[in-house]
């Protein structure tokens, strides 16, 4: 996940240069589920991945989410939440992956629909993925993979604190949740 350069700046008549190390020595995969319960604060349920820096890859051979790493997370979800779940995909090739639909069809708690192409306004995890790199993110040259692991556990910490942001990225697509929340007291 390279972070925009939102800012920077320079002498008059100078061009601003931005120096980074060179070739990159790890990945770094996220993924994230933004849940709404009604009567309850809405929520946001992440992974991560460090790849290895020599390999590139995990044990699966990939170097990112497998189907399984998705099954573990939807699994997750559904023991936080203790209630079915609705999953609102887009067209990630993993997420179209037999072994997702299969595990999908075995249980009954689990519905999922999937995005249209080129849907990105209607995925509320956009969203939150939009604010990431607006915020701490932005103008950071990590040093390693390890450092961008520490910001993006950092930052999406903050986020899962902040139900009204995580509102926020679903009325952005338009959706609003079906009841009202208990006022905090």
């Amino acid at each position: 996940m390279t972070p925009p350069t939102s800012r920077t700046w320079s002498k008059r008549g100078h061009t601003p240069v931005i120096r980074v190390r060179g070739r990159s020595r790890g990945r770094v995969s996220v993924a994230a589920l933004c849940c709404y319960r009604p009567g309850e604060r809405s929520r946001l349920i992440y992974r991560y991945i460090l790849h290895e820096p020599c390999r590139g890859m995990t044990k699966s051979g990939r170097r990112s989410f497998a189907w399984t790493d998705y099954r573990d997370l939807i699994s997750a979800a559904h023991q936080q939440l203790g209630a079915p779940l609705v999953l609102v995909w887009d067209n990630l090739n993993t997420h179209r992956a037999a072994g997702l639909r299969d595990f999908a069809a075995e249980h009954d708690w689990i519905t999922i629909f999937q995005l249209p192409s080129y849907a990105p306004d209607l995925n509320p995890v956009e969203g939150i993925w939009s604010t990431l790199r607006r915020g701490r993110q932005a103008n950071t040259a990590f040093t390693d993979p390890k450092h961008l692991q520490r910001a993006l556990r950092q930052c999406l910490r903050q986020i899962q604190y902040r139900s009204d942001l995580i509102d926020g990225c679903l009325a952005a697509t338009g959706l609003t949740p079906a009841t009202t929340r208990p006022e905090s007291q």
